[in-house]
């Protein structure tokens, strides 16, 4: 006698500056999963690594790529396009392994109205919400790479996305960023134990 299962599809979403970022490279340091590294055709910041933490397209390639169906789910967020790759995705579930990948509010949303039933079912999204509002400007401000004008701009459209937390099945309203982690890897343990996600095998 032997259980088997598809892997979990991990979907966390956040406003920029609630420590998405950080919590996703700190779940990538301990986590059995397999990352899905997004695209975009945003700039790389100081320190980002091309295939590391985003694929960097071209606007060009990007919409080639829209235009092939090689994206699960995409969306333009301020300014720029990002998108998460089907292939690797679907494979990787479909192997039993585990995948986490971290979007935006509208690829979220796409996902969940994904007409794959493996993406149906392997889904487990959460929503990472910042404690308050003025939280979220004093993290950007902290953060440095932005200017005034785009912290403005990044805090309308968070206060946007979360109004949308009623949609993820799981919400974390954020604290340290260890106690994050431990809320995050706590939903995944428990994601991997439900009886529907498991087959008896013999």
């Amino acid at each position: 006698m032997k259980f088997s299962r598809h892997g979990i599809l991990f979907v966390i979403s956040a406003p920029s500056g609630a420590g998405k970022t950080t919590l996703v490279q700190a779940l990538r340091k301990t986590g059995r999963f397999f990352y899905s590294v997004s695209c975009t055709t945003r700039a790389p910041r100081p320190g980002e690594i091309h295939g590391e933490h985003y694929r960097f397209l071209a606007a060009a390639d990007f919409l080639a790529q829209i235009d092939a169906g090689d994206f699960l789910e995409h969306a333009k967020v301020h300014q720029d396009l990002y998108g998460t790759l089907r292939e690797p995705v679907l494979s990787n579930l479909e192997k039993g392994l585990d995948v986490l990948i971290d979007i935006d509010t509208q690829g979220a949303a796409t996902i969940r109205n994904c007409d794959d039933p493996i993406i149906r079912q392997a889904l487990a999204d959460i929503f990472i919400m910042p404690p308050d509002i003025e939280e979220l400007r004093r993290r950007l401000m902290k953060r440095g790479t932005e200017t005034a004008q785009q912290i403005e701009f990044r805090l309308a459209t968070a206060l946007r996305e979360m109004e949308l937390w009623r949609d993820y099945r799981y919400t974390i309203v954020s604290g340290s960023v260890e106690q994050d982690l431990e809320n995050v890897r706590s939903i995944m343990c428990a994601e991997m134990f439900l009886s529907r996600r498991l087959t008896l095998n013999g």
